[in-house]
């Protein structure tokens, strides 16, 4: 299971809300909620994030094993 953890400790030391993410770079509050619940999210968007907070892909994300 991919889990996004990371990313809101990497959007808070760069300082980017999700309100941010909505309204400046056009995220839907679809995609915010699909990323809070570890759901599927496509390559566009974790390119996106990566270029918005300036960081690699493992700032965002990592792999978990399923129990």
């Amino acid at each position: 299971m991919i889990i996004f953890d990371k990313l809101w400790i990497t959007m808070k030391n760069k300082n980017i809300t999700q309100y941010k993410l909505i309204k400046e770079y056009g995220f839907s509050p679809g995609q915010i909620t699909r990323l809070k619940k570890n759901s599927n999210i496509n390559t566009h968007t974790l390119d996106m994030l990566c270029k918005i907070l300036n960081c690699n892909i493992e700032d965002i994300c990592e792999y978990k094993k399923d129990k």
